[in-house]
Order: structure tokens, then C-alpha cells, then sequence
């Protein structure tokens, strides 16, 4: 298993010293033919789990994630934080221990999940709409939205109202 961002290495493991490693999710000895090194740590392959789906990572992959003290499968990982883990807005990367608005896949900062129009930020329980990769407010989304024409609109989808969730 590899963490992606850490650069360290299991340290070498013999034989004779399995019986001594001890498993992070468990706490048991390991003395299972194969063990997995991630975040540091030894794992039986039983214990390394994702903490969304639960699913054994060394059954998966040779890679798993790690963001907000949690350990997770790629399809989770960018689920929860995006492709890049960079913010939609501003580009920025986005720190492990901050919170994200997400919209139609896109991550964001809390600071930057703003109105296109007014700049206002949008908050749980805002109502708003995503457009063509913009935020727009319940107040300022566009003219055709309102009328219900498409005109310039027409050839792009329309989603329906959304509500922010963090």
C-alpha cells in the first residue's frame, strides 16, 4: 500500500520479526503471511479499510488516501474531495483539515463557494444554481432561469435548484 504525499518506506521486515509487528487498525500481532504498510503503519489486509465504503484496500489497489484523519479508496477520495484536491474557485489547494462545499463534482473553499454575480458567500441551506461550472444565488441566477426561456441558455444543460451541502 502507498500513501500518496508520504515518502517513507516500510522498513524491512524478515521473517523472523512478523510476530512482532503489530496491526494499527486491530492491535494484534501480525502473523499473517502478508501484511500492508500504510500511514506509517503495519496492517493485516483485513483491518486497512476505507472509512467510507469499507472496503479492503489491499484488495483494490495498490494505493489508498488520506485526508481529514481518514483512509480512503480513490473512488471516496475524489468523491469527497475532487480530482486535484484543489479548490474549483481559486485553484488553491486545499488543506486536510478544512471543511468543503461541493457542487456537480467541483470541491471548493468555504471562502470561495461564492455567487458569480454578487459574491456573496453561500451557506448550508442556500439555495442556489450551478450553471456551466458557475455559482449563482437564488436572487441572481440568470434572467432566462426566471422566465423559463432558454434563449443563449439553450444549448447548455440547466440543473435544477440545489441546496448547499457540506
Amino acid at each position: 500500500m502507498v500513501n500518496p504525499g508520504s515518502s517513507s518506506q516500510p522498513p524491512p521486515v524478515t521473517a523472523g520479526s512478523l510476530s512482532w509487528k503489530r496491526c494499527a487498525g486491530c492491535g494484534g500481532k501480525i502473523a499473517d503471511r502478508f501484511l500492508l504498510y500504510a500511514m506509517d503503519s503495519y496492517w493485516h489486509s483485513r483491518c486497512l479499510k476505507c472509512s467510507c465504503c469499507q472496503a479492503q484496500l489491499g484488495d483494490i489497489g495498490t494505493s489508498c488516501y488520506t485526508k481529514s484523519g481518514m483512509i480512503l479508496c480513490r473512488n471516496d477520495y475524489i468523491r469527497l474531495f475532487g480530482n486535484s484536491g484543489a479548490c474549483s474557485a481559486c485553484g488553491q489547494s486545499i488543506p486536510a483539515s478544512e471543511l468543503v462545499m461541493r457542487a456537480q463534482g467541483n470541491v471548493y473553499h468555504l471562502k470561495c463557494f461564492t455567487c458569480s454575480t454578487c459574491r456573496n458567500r453561500l451557506v448550508p441551506g442556500d439555495r442556489f444554481h450551478y450553471i456551466n461550472g458557475s455559482l449563482f444565488c437564488e436572487h441572481d441566477r440568470p434572467t432566462a432561469l426566471i422566465n423559463g426561456h432558454l434563449n443563449s441558455l439553450q444549448s447548455n444543460p440547466l440543473l435544477p435548484d440545489q441546496k448547499v451541502n457540506t
